[in-house]
């Protein structure tokens, strides 16, 4: 156990941890130059696009130094705050972390909370200062930022370029010597943490497991305590680029089960393996069950799909641990799943996801928050969905969920981002200058005011500089109200949304007018209306195709064309009563991007 080293990389999204990691792969020959390619860790082809780590990877290498083996484990970890998750999992399976800091960015709002976890679980940290040969990093300020951030000493820092490998065998050199090795008892009873797992089509559910105390060999019967499941550990072995089986691990170890497990709901992450002649006294703790904050329905763009999306959403879900889904059914949709997600990336991801994975075509409605409603009997509520809410007189009041956000920018910029926040319902907090130039700014601010297009504002106005992080804090009063969308009369509830009575008015005109654009003429003129209880609030109408039917009309009586024109308008009345208004998909994403 003294030679193993378990670390991980935090970083914000875009400082170079994919590319370092390659990097230590190289330097450890865990790979052949043949089979290594660029974000070598980065298995699906949207993170290639992208530039992000979506899913956490691990990866064991080893590495010769003064004359010992060393086996270094290295979890790779997001740097997106929707993925926040990963990072906590991939922390709790670590002694020690790189804290990789861009040289051109300095520290940003991602960096700051994922070492805030770090620190918690009490790792040892290594400060990196990566992309040192870019002609625009600033060494000196940035190395200022780490110093006041983490405390330690200047001479620490190592100054590394992922791109090119300078300062990499520095970094594995202080891995060794500065990571503590795993403590843990080999002879105890078995007692590993389950921190990830993922689906193989073939083999069922690879769980990825770190080994606190025991050992687990090759056919053992063992048990997943929080599930009281049995299972044979039918092969056991650690994870380089491949599977590679072993017939045993021990304490300290970073490895995989396959057990021919074939539900999701029987591999929970965070969940404690163990023996089944001799148990571990007890669970290891510290795992929170990750709480979805952006809810949206997804409904299959034909009724036929439903069961096949049914089952991709499960598939999704053994790799995506964090996704979670139930059924629900919509007059205008029909039957799809109201799902959680942690973010709108996230909800873009599992989107792109299904497409691209599963070849699943579906639409999203209006991604909403979960508030709390309470009733005039007393009862509380948790709502996910507008078309959920009471009837408005059973409503005693309504509480949402409220983040604390922390944005870093430049000075320049703070005058427009803080009329950005307080445009969003947010109270300023606090402000702490980080260098002359540089500033942390606090609001608190409600969750539904930034799942819509918060983050893209944000950016396009600090010109990309500002970066962004929030905690959630818990659930405060609001005024809000339920908007709703008719057309010609009917409700279409996939519009519907739960908003702020100040922004109500506002955002209803904006979607009746999108809509009119939107929606092909009948004919029969089609009324737009948005809503609050039985109160209009605005209107749009799509005007009548007409059909000229007075044109074999020539010459002869007016009589002939009035007979024509009554006839067409007795048409058009009963078209109007039994006439359905089709709303396009085209029309349902355009109110999702609307500005």
């Amino acid at each position: 156990m003294n030679t193993i080293r378990n670390f991980c990389i935090i970083a914000h999204i875009d400082h170079g941890k994919s590319t370092l990691a390659d990097r230590l792969i190289q330097l450890t020959h865990t790979l052949s130059e043949r089979d290594f390619k660029d974000q070598v860790l980065d298995n699906m082809d949207l993170e290639r696009e992208r530039g992000i780590t979506i899913k956490s990877h691990a990866i064991q290498m080893e590495y010769e130094f003064e004359g010992k083996n060393y086996i270094l484990n290295l979890i790779d970890t997001p740097g997106h705050v929707d993925f926040s998750y990963e990072v906590s999992r991939a922390i709790a399976a670590c002694e020690g972390a790189l804290l990789v800091v861009d040289a051109t960015q300095g520290i940003q709002a991602q960096t700051i909370s994922n070492l805030y976890q770090a620190v918690d679980h009490g790792l040892e940290i290594i400060p990196v200062l990566n992309k040192m040969d870019s002609p625009s990093a600033m060494p000196d300020e940035v190395k200022d930022q780490i110093v006041d951030l983490t405390g330690c000493k200047r001479e620490d820092i190592i100054e590394a370029s992922a791109r090119t490998g300078l300062g990499v065998e520095r970094i594995i050199e202080r891995i060794i010597r500065q990571i503590p090795s795993p403590e843990g008892d080999p002879e105890a009873p078995l007692q590993a943490l389950i921190f990830d797992s993922v689906f193989n089509s073939y083999r069922g559910i690879f769980a990825y497991f770190k080994i606190l105390n025991g050992r687990i060999t090759k056919n053992d019967h063992v048990k997943f305590v929080n599930l009281q499941t049995n299972y044979h550990a039918d092969e056991i072995g650690v994870l380089k680029l491949r599977y590679e089986p072993r017939t045993f691990l021990e304490a300290g170890n970073v490895g995989y089960i396959i057990s021919g497990i074939k539900s999701a709901k029987d591999v929970k992450v965070g969940d404690t393996i163990t023996h089944v002649e001799r148990p571990c006294h007890k669970a290891i703790g510290g795992f929170v069950e990750v709480k979805p904050m952006v809810f949206a329905g997804l409904y299959p763009v034909d009724a036929d799909d439903y069961e096949e999306l049914r089952s991709s959403l499960e598939k999704l879900q053994l790799n995506d641990a964090s996704l979670s889904f139930v059924p629900e059914s919509s007059a205008a949709l029909g039957f799809g799943f109201r799902c959680g997600f942690l973010g709108l990336l996230h909800m873009e991801i599992v989107q792109e996801r299904l497409d691209r994975e599963f070849d699943m075509d579906v639409v999203n409605t209006v991604p909403n928050v979960s508030y709390k409603v309470f009733t005039t009997r007393g009862e509380s509520i948790d709502v996910h969905n507008p078309s959920g809410l009471p009837e408005p007189t059973l409503i005693d009041y309504i509480e949402e969920p409220y983040i604390d956000a922390q944005i870093i920018c430049q000075a320049e910029y703070v005058g427009p981002i803080m009329k950005l926040c307080i445009d969003k319902r947010g109270t300023f907090r606090n402000q702490v200058y980080i260098t002359t130039n540089r500033i942390e700014l606090t609001f608190e601010m409600p969750l539904a005011e930034i799942v819509f297009d918060f983050y893209d504002k944000l950016k396009s106005i600090s010109k990309g500089y500002a970066s962004f992080d929030y905690h959630y804090t818990g659930y405060k009063q609001a005024n809000l109200v339920r908007l709703d969308i008719l057309l010609n009369g009917d409700m279409v509830d996939a519009l519907s949304s739960l908003i702020h009575r100040d922004h109500a008015y506002d955002f209803g005109r904006r979607i009746c007018e999108k809509l009119k654009e939107l929606i092909p003429r009948q004919q029969f003129e089609i009324a737009i209306q948005a809503a609050i209880g039985s109160k209009i609030i605005a209107r749009e109408t799509v005007k009548a195709v007409r059909k000229d039917v007075t044109a074999k009309c020539y010459g002869g009586d007016i009589t002939r064309k009035r007979k024509l024109l009554e006839k067409q308008k007795k048409g058009k009345k009963r078209m109007r009563q039994i006439g359905n208004v089709e709303v396009p998909q085209s029309a349902f994403l355009a109110v999702l991007k609307m500005e």
